[in-house]
Formats: C-alpha cells, structure tokens, sequence
C-alpha cells in the first residue's frame, strides 16, 4: 500500500522512514537508481516520500516529493554535491567557546542556508569556560556582524539556556544542528529529549571539546507537553563537519552580504570584483569604516569559493593548472634568487 512517510534517518544503502502507522527501514527502487543523475536525486533526512509497505518493518521507496528548503555542502575534491538535509524550517549553527569560536565560520553556514530558503539562528555553546564579562563580549561581537539572527547562549554544564531554547523550537517545525565536532550538538539534543538517546563522549580535558561520535544523521522527535513547557518540534543532529564547502552557494553569498551588494550597485563597472578597482564602493566603504574588513574578506572569500564550484570540469583543470605553472615559476625564481645571494 502506498502512503506518505517522512526520512528521519540515512545508513549506507538504507533509510528509516515513519508515518503515523510506524517506522520501516526502506530503500529506494532499481528504477530510482538507474534513472538517478547525481547524489540529489536520492532520499535524504527530512525528505517526504511516497512508500510502499512490505510487511515486518519494511518499505520501499516509490517517490520523493518536492523539497520546501534543502542544504547542501560540496564534497571535499568532487563536482557532487552532498545533501545535508531537506524541508527545515530553522538551521542551528553551534559553535563553543573555545578554539571553535569563529565568526567567519558563521558566516559560511549562513550563506548556504540563505540559498536555501532556511532560517539560521546561531547557538553559542559552552558559556561556562568564560566569565559573564567576556561572554557580553562575544555577544556584541555577533550582534554587531550579525544583526537580527537569532543568539541562544547555552551551558550543559551549569544548564543554563534551555528554557530559551526549548520555547524557540515551535510544535511541527524542524530544526537541523550544526557544527564542527565536540561543540555539543548531541548534548543539547539529549537535554531537549529529556533522556540520554543521542550518544555522545566525555569532554577532552586537554581540549575542552568533546569527541565526536556521531556518525549518522538523525531525526529525533521533541515530547509536547504544554504543563511542562514543551512545546514538541523536531530536531536533527548531524556529524560534525570540519569545513563546509560553498556548494552552489553564489545567491545565498549576494543574500547574506545584503549590505555589500547593495553598495555594488553603486560601483563604476557592473563586473566589478571589489578587489582592485578604481570607483568600486564596497572598497570605500571598506576604508570608510562603513563594512567590517574581516567580513568584506570572508564575502571576498566565499565568493571565490562559490564561483570556482561553478566552474565546469574543464574550466577547473585549465585554472588549476594554470596555478601549478604559477607555482613552478615562482618556485624557481626563488631558487635563483637563493644562488645570487
């Protein structure tokens, strides 16, 4: 029989599915596979399908329904992009305090899900490695890069920032966690489920991170109970990832940097860079003060990052070996350099 079912888990070669009947682990048709052009043409976790019920927990899947958000990062050396998830509502970017705490890296995040018709909101974890004062420190520092995005601080260790947590996670919507590893994902999700489900490792006590250990992505269902504050919602928690690659990212940059492509408009050429030209006015704002410099580099960085992705194969292979000659020759002048002295 053939009904609707939601993706709330991935495994190599299989996924698990519920619908108000249950939860079935499912795999997609041979068809699916053959007629399949690239990685987005199968399941991914939050994606809405159509089933068919086997018998004994088994499904397979007929049809993935069209995608309300989706994000994506690149693979690492590859043309293939990866998805991330599907048919989020709020994207949770969550760094610690510590060697993680980085706003660039938000920055990068924020541009993947703006192309993706998701909400980010950022939550800083590990409050209690800093003092109150330095906290109000890092606050404004994202405030002011950052304005009008969401910020939850939160504390596993002392619990502190859950009420503020749990009442933003709204009854039906879904919630995808992100971050590099240890920042504790997996440790807010256990604290929202009210039960140690996710697993997760001791912090380093020579890092103050955790060790990462999950592996899967997975969707959890948060309880609704409106006399104890719960207001239900769904979460999904992710690996941790080490870097985000500008997968197709170009309009998610021009929409984040909101502020410096409106400025562009204002440039001398319409194929400005924003780099070296004479009459651009994103550089003037830059030196005016009016743009942050380390934000205008990031918007350089990412835009670089997004453009060469484009690329086709063959482009890519003429620029990278253009840089190898690049290399080569500025390898040997260096070495006749070094003999004349």
């Amino acid at each position: 029989m053939d009904n609707k079912a939601r993706v709330i888990a991935e495994y190599k070669g299989a996924y698990k599915v519920k619908n108000n009947k249950g939860e079935f682990l499912a795999k997609v048709t041979g068809k699916q596979m053959f007629v399949a052009s690239s990685r987005e043409d199968y399941p991914a976790i939050g994606d809405w399908v159509i089933i068919n019920e086997l018998g004994e927990g088994q499904a397979v899947i007929k049809e993935i329904l069209p995608r309300k958000t989706i994000i994506k990062r690149k693979y690492s050396n590859k043309n293939d992009s990866q998805i991330i998830a599907t048919n989020i509502d709020v994207g949770f970017v969550v760094e610690s305090i510590g060697r993680d705490y980085n706003l660039n890296r938000f920055e990068r995040y924020f541009a993947i899900m703006h192309d993706g018709g998701i909400k980010p909101a950022i939550i800083l974890n590990k409050i209690d490695l800093i003092s109150k004062e330095e906290l109000l420190v890092k606050l404004s520092q994202i405030e002011n890069r950052f304005p009008g995005i969401d910020i939850i601080a939160t504390s596993i260790m002392e619990e502190k920032g859950f009420s503020k947590l749990k009442s933003y996670i709204e009854k039906d919507k879904t919630y995808c966690f992100l971050g590099s590893s240890g920042v504790g994902k997996s440790s807010l999700i256990n604290k929202l489920l009210g039960k140690n489900i996710v697993k997760t490792e001791d912090i380093s006590l020579y890092s103050n991170r955790g060790k990462h250990i999950t592996t899967t992505r997975q969707m959890y269902f948060l309880p609704a109970t409106p006399a104890g504050g719960d207001n239900g919602g769904i979460v999904i928690d992710n690996p941790g990832m080490r870097e985000i690659g500008m997968a197709d990212a170009g309009d998610g940059v021009d929409m984040f940097f909101d502020k410096i492509t409106a400025l562009s408009e204002g440039c001398r050429y319409g194929d400005c860079t924003h780099i070296h030209e004479n009459g651009c006015a994103v550089l003037e704002a830059v030196e005016l003060g009016k743009i942050d410099r380390q934000q205008y580099q990031n918007y350089i960085n990412l835009k670089k990052e997004s453009e060469y992705y484009k690329m086709s194969e063959l482009e890519k292979k003429e620029k990278d070996k253009d840089f190898g000659k690049f290399i080569k020759k500025a390898k040997k002048s260096l070495k006749e350099y070094g003999h004349k002295n």
